[in-house]
């Protein structure tokens, strides 16, 4: 019998995946609309919007690559955030925490380090001001929705068995 409750769990395990991603996806858009309404750099690059520097990732700087790279990166955070945590995700509280908690790592590594980085803004590494204060915001967001989302989601897997 032992069995059958590992293999119900690695069942589960797809599926509370798929709630991760499906949350995350939801979680970034208000991130995405954030980076889509402010500029990258006002003074050295005014009118080009922070989600078209996440195209810039890996091709041209582009709306539509920023907002395909900013989903898929949600969606793929949203896995990771649920491989990492779900056994903590049962009580509310603990949960936001942990969300708002996951949602400062990103911006720390992601926002902060990796994509000035990435971009070749090595004076940019670390640097907070205005859009990064934004930046924050929209990670603190996203981690707040992320934990929603998969705390609602995750009813659901169980009538769905």
């Amino acid at each position: 019998m032992a069995s059958t409750g590992a293999t119900t769990s690695m069942r589960a395990l797809p599926m509370n995946l798929v709630t991760g991603a499906a949350a995350g996806v939801v979680a970034g858009i208000p991130l995405g609309i954030i980076m889509q309404i402010r500029d990258a750099d006002p003074k050295t690059m005014p009118g080009v919007q922070m989600i078209d520097q996440v195209g810039d990732l890996i091709s041209d700087p582009s709306t539509g690559l920023g907002w395909l790279i900013h989903l898929f990166n949600s969606a793929l955070f949203g896995v990771v955030f649920v491989l990492l945590f779900s056994r903590w995700l049962t009580r509310r509280g603990p949960a936001m925490l942990l969300g708002l908690l996951y949602g400062v790592a990103w911006w720390v590594v992601g926002a902060l380090w990796i994509m000035p980085a990435w971009l070749g803004m090595d004076a940019m590494v670390f640097e907070v001001g205005a859009n990064q204060w934004w930046s924050l915001a929209g990670h603190l967001i996203y981690g707040l929705l992320l934990v929603v989302g998969y705390m609602m989601g995750r009813p659901m897997l169980s009538k769905s068995s």
